[in-house]
């Protein structure tokens, strides 16, 4: 085992809360069990293990990440491989490259809080390297494997005036008729996303799709207009 998980287990470990950990566990419906401890406090250990196993480079990145992924215990370990992958001064290696290692933490971790968090570096990714990433999005938006459809719907936050509307259209198109709680979410929470930029964008194509969008997507995606327009 790497020395830097090694040191990471060591400090979650003792900073176990066995009562919090069970609701956590509640909460998540997660197979997987916590440490049970709050994020702050994760980040500041992280923060400080990275920061003393400099310098980084994009292999030992990607090893420690997958070490950190396959091979944790307890869910706080992948949340910390997470933190790897997003940390900032480690940023430059969300590259094309690291896409089969999301893809693989997307796919096996399955559940949103996972799925979530890594739409940023993959929104990074495709800002990087729009043509390929935007045809590699197009194919996850129809995949059977959800989380990945979930992705691409999720992948153009916080892009604002950068947000490619018709890329966006183009993955909800295949998940909008899904009766999938995560996708209904996902697309409202996109559009929702995006009104803040376009409102009126996002109004025409609610009202355009109104018969296929669900009443969930409608009202995340509408929720705040009325201040907008």
């Amino acid at each position: 085992m790497n020395n830097i998980f090694t040191v990471i287990r060591q400090e979650l470990q003792a900073h176990a809360d066995p009562e919090c950990a069970a609701g956590m566990k509640r909460y998540m419906k997660s197979e997987m069990d916590y440490y049970g401890f709050r994020t702050p406090l994760r980040r500041k250990i992280f923060n400080k293990t990275f920061k003393e196993s400099g310098p980084w480079d994009f292999e030992k990145w990607q090893e420690i990440i997958f070490e950190l992924w396959r091979e944790a215990e307890f869910r706080e370990e992948r949340y910390c491989a997470i933190d790897l992958v997003c940390w900032k001064p480690c940023e430059n290696f969300q590259t094309w490259e690291a896409v089969p290692m999301l893809e693989e933490m997307i796919t096996g971790g399955a559940w949103w809080d996972y799925c979530d968090h890594l739409a940023k570096p993959l929104g990074n990714i495709l800002r990087a390297e729009p043509v390929r990433m935007r045809e590699l999005m197009l194919e996850w938006s129809t995949d059977g494997q959800m989380w990945k459809r979930r992705s691409s719907i999720l992948c153009q936050l916080l892009f604002k005036d950068d947000l490619d509307f018709e890329l966006l259209q183009k993955c909800i198109e295949p998940n909008i008729d899904s009766k999938e709680f995560f996708l209904r979410k996902a697309i409202g929470w996109a559009l929702r996303d995006y009104a803040w930029t376009n409102p009126l964008q996002v109004k025409d194509y609610v009202e355009a799709n109104a018969e296929r969008l669900s009443g969930l997507s409608k009202r995340e995606a509408l929720k705040n207009l009325g201040k907008l327009l």
